[in-house]
């Protein structure tokens, strides 16, 4: 099971900020938040960061039962 945090609109999309999932893989975790068409819309914006165990990363991984994954939305502002 890896925490999934979400930050944001992401947040307000899903109508949740921390959840635990079981997923084997990163790519496995975004393809079940795909289910939510607007969240998965939100998430595969190109400023979209996504951070595992606090490091961002690219692609897929493999999570762990103790995987930290953060979906982090464009930062704005000045």
């Amino acid at each position: 099971m890896a925490r999934v945090l979400l930050f944001g609109r992401f947040a307000d999309l899903a109508g949740w900020r921390e959840k635990t999932i079981e997923v084997a893989t990163l790519g496995d975790l975004r393809a079940l938040l795909s289910s939510d068409p607007l969240l998965a819309e939100a998430l595969a914006g190109p400023s979209v960061q996504i951070a595992v165990d606090k490091v961002l990363v690219r692609g897929d991984v493999a999570l762990t039962a103790l995987s930290e994954v953060a979906f982090l939305p464009p930062m704005s502002g000045g």
